[in-house]
């Protein structure tokens, strides 16, 4: 039940930040964010209800409105409600997710994995994007750490309620694929041992980047690929500060992360490497991963993004990668996918 031979390359685009991730992005600006990715060929549109309480879904749907809806693959998530009710966006209680849209809508957030919310999410997403179909539905944040220790009973929810749901629609033809959009690996290993409900791929999300891969490699990946579950990686910047930016895990990074970003940077100017290259391509050479789709809220920084994708990377540079222990030893590079 692979989704690789549904998405239409590599590279997707991620719309985290026009949900006003961080700042108040004008309207304009992330409208013409979109265009640019559209013009430099980007055909796959990640968005959630959760990024700006519904704003990046309203978003992306009137930037898309002007192409036709064959020509685009779009998927959206399940598991938040966005009621009309209003709270401060400054006070969700939203774990370490808190304050990323303080920006975005006021509307309250409510999380609900049963059925009816998400045929519910379902149905207020298709009216926020403007279209009349998703392609690929991702069950949202299952195992969040505000949850804590009661993830499990979200997760089993989820499995009576988002998981047949999606199944059933999947088989009715009304979606193409399913999967679970997280930021752990647990609740996707979890979901591989299950005996019903198969999900077509996983979107994890800074769990498979040059900052942190370990257990993803060993575990997830190979399990995945065995049950030809394909992993589209989110956040391959991991929340900003493999580009330039000084968030971590949505957070400000430690001086722990910020040391080690200064390493693997060391290493790349020694080599001649974009660090971004270096991010954007070091997921892409594992089997399992079927695209990227790192977020932008400016227009140039789709062109970075596509120049990274292409830059040459020598094999040196992955070699003393792991000579410095700055990536696993085993994980696959571009390097060694092209001598395999």
């Amino acid at each position: 039940m692979s989704i690789k031979d549904k998405l239409p390359g590599l590279l997707g685009f991620g719309t985290a930040p026009l949900g006003n991730m961080f700042r108040n992005i004008p309207e304009a600006e992330a409208l013409a964010t979109v265009d640019a990715a559209w013009d430099h060929g980007i055909r796959y549109f990640d968005t959630a209800p959760f990024y700006g309480a519904g704003l990046a879904e309203i978003r992306l749907g009137a930037a898309l409105a002007k192409h036709r809806r064959d020509d685009y693959v779009l998927s959206t998530k399940v598991g938040r409600l966005v009621l009309d009710e209003t709270e401060e966006t400054a006070t969700r209680d939203l774990g370490e997710k808190g304050g990323l849209f303080e920006f975005g809508r006021p509307n309250k957030l409510v999380n609900d994995y049963s059925a009816d919310a998400t045929l519910r999410s379902i149905e207020d997403s298709l009216e926020r994007l403007g279209t009349d179909r998703l392609d690929i539905v991702w069950v949202h944040d299952i195992a969040q750490d505000f949850y804590g220790d009661e993830w499990l009973a979200q997760f089993e929810i989820a499995r009576k309620g988002a998981f047949r749901v999606l199944t059933r629609l999947r088989e009715e033809g009304v979606i193409k694929a399913w999967g679970l959009g997280v930021n752990r690996v647990e609740p996707c290993e979890l979901t591989l041992d299950l005996n019903e409900a198969k999900p077509d791929g996983f979107l994890l999300a800074g769990r498979y980047t040059l900052l942190d891969h370990a257990r993803a490699l060993q575990r997830l990946m190979p399990a995945a690929a065995k049950q030809d579950v394909d992993i589209v990686v989110g956040g391959p910047y991991s929340s900003g500060i493999l580009a330039g930016g000084t968030h971590f895990e949505y957070q400000k990074a430690s001086p722990e992360i910020i040391a080690r970003v200064e390493r693997i940077k060391a290493v790349a100017e020694r080599h001649q490497v974009g660090i971004k290259a270096a991010a954007l391509q070091f997921p892409l050479a594992n089997p399992a991963v079927a695209a990227v789709i790192p977020g932008a809220s400016r227009p140039e920084r789709i062109a970075e993004d596509q120049a990274a994708l292409a830059a040459v990377i020598p094999a040196a540079f992955w070699d003393e990668m792991r000579a410095q222990k700055l990536i696993a030893a085993d994980a696959p590079t571009p390097a060694s996918r092209k001598e395999n």
